[in-house]
């Protein structure tokens, strides 16, 4: 028996506006960025045009482009070099963020005792403490890893901290009630709400 085939419902005056606006958000998250970004290189190029700006205060759109071509080998090493020490100051930030933020979770003595230390430590200006980093680290690249994780840790650890410690109390008076261990409540509760907060 053939199967009965109902016409298309037409679509009302408000579902068709939704329709067509669901259309004009998905296109246009591509198109207006690169339109943006298009009308921003062409200010940028006439600004140096109008003004007549030399090329080592702000180099135009096409020297920018011309130089990336020519010192390629230069500029990919230098990259290299940079993305290295971005990696690494991350991982240890990690590593060390969420690691510190887990004893201040497992105890409110130690973060009560660390955690002043750790806002000291981001508050005060990078370029302040770069001249003691200059005096006392002699390996030019654990100067520049050391620098990118003082950035890069704080962010970390009190994210963490705070994901840790913003767990729902009911879920963890359910914990206890189940006889859960404080290491297994961390593994099994804390640190998977934590996750989106570390991520953040």
């Amino acid at each position: 028996m053939a199967a009965i085939e109902h016409p298309a419902r037409p679509l009302d005056a408000e579902e068709a506006r939704r329709v067509r606006r669901e259309r004009l958000e998905r296109v246009g998250k591509w198109l207006l960025p690169l339109l943006i970004m298009v009308l921003a290189i062409w200010l940028w190029d006439r600004i140096c045009v109008w003004n007549g700006i030399p090329k080592y205060i702000l180099p135009r759109p096409g020297v920018v482009v011309q130089t990336l071509y020519s010192d390629a080998g230069l500029l990919f090493s230098s990259l290299l070099v940079t993305l290295k020490i971005t990696f690494l100051s991350l991982l240890l930030a990690v590593v060390g963020g969420v690691g510190l933020a887990v004893l201040f979770a497992q105890s409110k003595w130690v973060e009560m005792s660390f955690f002043p230390f750790a806002v000291v430590l981001q508050v005060t200006p990078i370029v302040a403490i770069f001249p003691l980093i200059n005096i006392y680290v002699d390996n030019q690249t654990a100067k520049l890893l050391l620098c990118a994780w003082i950035v890069a840790f704080f962010p970390v650890l009190s994210n963490t901290t705070l994901g840790l410690n913003s767990v729902d109390r009911n879920l963890r008076d359910l914990f206890r009630l189940n006889g859960a261990s404080r290491w297994q409540e961390l593994w099994h509760l804390r640190l998977p709400a934590a996750m989106p907060s570390s991520a953040g």
